[in-house]
């Protein structure tokens, strides 16, 4: 009897890993991009500006960190769980309610910082002031890069993410050669470079924001969004009240340390963040096709993130001695090398812990992935704080790293209970509610 070769399973399964291969490539290119201008502003404060001005800019960059994560919880991550890979048409009734989120996000808390900043004095508060002013843009032009990844595609999201690159590179310039360099323009430059990319998302999607949608939407993903804004918010809260106390118990020049330690590790972040762009939209993809396959899709992806960092951190470890250093941060970097090795153990830990978020998400385990992220967040809030008062900037790195790793577990175990639990899978979109994203 003749022996039947199955190629088409095969085909199609090559086929499957190519498609995923080139969504995972813009993921890192288009990161790449995205932080390049991140970057571009932190090396520019910390080589012009100084420690001070390079502090006050931490605490503006956190509180970046924390509208952002309210923006994609509420927006941008309900979007890549029950609409990546949807048909053209459902995407765009589904991202012109989710970029009116993400608008009136920024919108709200904008209006909050520009309040703060107008209480505060000295540089902090021209720092929020300048934040407060151009968050909104900077919060809808990141809901584009995700809504571009939910489609497959990424190509979109890179051209977005250069165009605010090559607005904001010049801007630079000018401000350093007209002697406007301080850390209200910088901070501005930034933002407004963002709106503009921003302002072309809706050319490249052939959608447009609509926020009177926006609580129709938060409505709608109300089994996810408030939980994944809760877990969002508990992050960057705890760095921000990591960065505020060290900055109340050490002041803003071991804050402006701690940053360019964090800086330093940019490159491997670019990574880090590009494989974010694309893991969870394509968890949910494997979750369609083979629902077996999601614990060592996660593994795998834990895994290549830990080898890279470890891998990055090496090579800060070596080179910043023999000239890096200098280049990177001038003076700043012989006080930055000692935060070097714990803040990579730091990252390393919160790489082991990412699969694990991933495949909660993909899930739809929200409340699991909730209270993992409360546990960990509360964790580096006690521990960096105790390393700050037992050993100053040091400590707050070291304490930082011990957290990450003592969260990490609890992530993985998490995902095991609830995939032994039998947890139904997160509920896709119905005709109603895909419906109603037209009125």
């Amino acid at each position: 009897m003749a022996v039947v070769v199955r190629r088409i399973p095969k085909a199609l399964s090559w086929g499957l890993v190519r498609r995923a291969g080139r969504r995972l490539t813009w993921g890192v290119a288009d990161q790449a991009m995205s932080s390049l201008s991140n970057f571009a502003v932190n090396i520019y404060i910390a080589r012009t500006l100084g420690a001070a001005q390079y502090g006050a800019f931490a605490l503006a960059f956190v509180t970046y960190g924390f509208a952002l994560n309210a923006s994609r919880g509420l927006g941008t991550d309900p979007l890549l769980v029950r609409f990546s890979g949807t048909p053209l048409p459902t995407w765009r009734r589904a991202v012109t309610s989710c970029t009116g989120t993400a608008t009136v996000v920024g919108l709200t808390i904008g209006a909050c910082i520009i309040a703060t900043g107008a209480l505060l004095h000295g540089t902090t508060g021209l720092a929020f002031l300048a934040l407060g002013l151009t968050l909104p843009g900077l919060l809808l032009q990141d809901s584009w890069r995700f809504s571009f990844f939910a489609d497959g595609r990424g190509s979109q999201a890179f051209l977005n993410d250069t165009l605010w690159t090559v607005v904001l590179i010049p801007v630079l310039v000018l401000l350093r050669r007209t002697g406007h360099a301080n850390v209200f323009w910088c901070v501005f430059a930034w933002g407004a470079a963002a709106t503009v990319a921003a302002a072309v998302g809706p050319l490249q999607a052939r959608v447009r924001p609509r926020l009177s949608r926006g609580w129709g939407w938060v409505w709608r993903q109300r089994d996810l969004g408030p939980r994944y804004l809760v877990e969002g918010t508990v992050n960057s809260g705890s760095t921000q009240l990591r960065n505020y106390g060290a900055g109340l118990i050490l002041g803003l020049s071991a804050l402006g340390y701690l940053q360019a330690a964090s800086t330093l590790m940019g490159p491997f972040m670019v990574i880090f963040f590009g494989m974010g762009l694309v893991l969870l939209p394509e968890a949910a993809r494997i979750l369609k096709r083979s629902p077996r396959h999601l614990m060592l899709f996660c593994a795998c992806a834990s895994a290549g993130l830990t080898l890279a960092a470890l891998a990055w951190g090496i090579v800060l470890l070596v080179a910043l001695p023999r000239g890096l250093g200098h280049l990177m941060l001038g003076s700043l970097w012989r006080p930055t090398y000692p935060l070097v090795l714990p803040t990579t153990l730091a990252v390393v830990g919160g790489c082991v812990s990412a699969g694990a978020g991933v495949g909660l998400h993909a899930l739809g385990l929200a409340r699991r992935s909730v209270r993992a992220m409360i546990a960990s967040s509360a964790m580096t809030v006690v521990c960096s704080l105790a390393g700050a008062v037992l050993a100053g900037a040091f400590g707050v790195a070291c304490g930082t790293a011990v957290a990450s790793w003592i969260g990490a577990p609890i992530f993985w175990w998490q995902l095991r209970k609830g995939l032994r639990a039998g947890q139904p899978t997160v509920r896709k979109p119905t005709p109603v509610s895909l419906a109603s994203e037209v009125k």
